[in-house]
């Protein structure tokens, strides 16, 4: 009788922890969600020379041009940190004139976004605009450490 119930009990135990633990691992690619931004612990940048990277240099993302629909807010672009770095971006999507279309949370190395909602749509056109990263440090006080941008055409089809 003994057996019965603690194995009544361990069966008990099995369902409350499975019912109220969330066993799914479907996050563990993905982390914070940013203005629509899901941003990928997995983010590859196509750098496949990766022994080729200088030590102590940061590696910043490169485009070309960037193509969207008028009045979407949707934009293609994958923005992220390559993996090779020692440091964390905060990348900042501008167009020519000053006007922020995305910013982005800290992308720690290996973390990006392939796709990212703009704070505003567009009219049909060409736009001059750039990836601005500013690089910090990784520990908590997250200090500055140089900047750079990345230009591109963006078409508004």
């Amino acid at each position: 009788m003994l057996i019965i119930l603690l194995l009544i009990a361990a069966l008990a135990g099995l369902i409350w922890y499975n019912f109220f633990n969330d066993t799914d691992d479907s996050s563990s690619l993905e982390s914070t969600a940013v203005g629509g931004a899901v941003i990928r612990d997995d983010w590859d940048t196509g750098i496949e020379d990766a022994d080729s990277v200088t030590d102590g240099s940061i590696q910043i993302p490169g485009y070309s041009n960037a193509v969207m629909s008028e009045g979407d807010t949707t934009l293609s672009l994958s923005i992220g940190n390559p993996s090779v770095n020692s440091c964390g971006f905060y990348a900042t999507v501008v167009l020519d004139d000053g006007t922020v279309l995305f910013e982005s949370e800290l992308l720690e190395p290996g973390q990006g976004m392939d796709e990212i909602t703009l704070n505003q749509t567009l009219e049909k056109g060409e736009y001059t605009a750039a990836v601005h990263f500013d690089c910090v440090t990784l520990d908590e006080s997250h200090s500055a450490l140089n900047s750079a941008e990345s230009g591109f055409t963006l078409i508004v089809e």
